[in-house]
């Protein structure tokens, strides 16, 4: 298991995730994303329209995936 923060996937806090794949720690990272979409949090609004503008052009989002998988990659297992 590995942990990655919020902020290490684009967010704006120090929320922790820990997930087996880097698939499951986005899905965690993309709910707590809607759930601070809910509360309207203007921190992690802020970071969704930066993201949505990324989502604009499928190269630079792709690259921002995959450089997320890698930096979920190189991390060391959890204790």
């Amino acid at each position: 298991m590995k942990t990655m923060t919020c902020k290490q996937l684009g967010g704006t806090c120090n929320k922790e995730f820990h997930a087996n794949t880097f698939e499951e720690m986005a899905e965690m990272s993309k709910k707590h994303g809607m759930e601070m979409f809910q509360k309207g949090n203007k921190k992690h609004l802020k970071a969704m329209n930066e993201m949505k503008e990324l989502m604009k052009k499928p190269d630079a989002m792709e690259e921002w995936f995959e450089n997320k998988k890698k930096e979920f990659d190189a991390l060391t297992e959890d204790n």
